[in-house]
């Protein structure tokens, strides 16, 4: 099994409550989980302004997820990021070892 390390970002809307905003990461995290990776850290930031506006939207709960996993499961979080109508943006990066 060849495994690598990847952040995820994303930015949810910002008229969830905490324990909205804590039941999406967890959603997510359960999708890295499910297809065999391993969550390291899964913290929810503070709401915050955007940098601009999107979708009428100015500013929106910031939530950062670490974890390890194969190439295929960054793919599937991100199409289940893609559907999802609390999430704003995300993005998936590849980790320096």
């Amino acid at each position: 099994m060849n495994t690598r390390k990847y952040e995820a970002f994303y930015i949810v809307r910002p008229n969830l409550n905490d324990a909205e905003v804590q039941a999406i990461a967890d959603k997510f995290k359960g999708v890295v989980e499910t297809q065999g990776g391993t969550v390291e850290r899964a913290a929810k930031w503070d709401k915050r302004k955007l940098a601009y506006e999107i979708d009428g939207l100015k500013e929106g709960n910031y939530v950062l997820m670490n974890f390890e996993a194969e190439a295929k499961v960054p793919q599937e979080l991100s199409r289940q990021m893609r559907i999802s109508d609390d999430v704003i943006r995300h993005r998936i990066f590849l980790r320096e070892a």
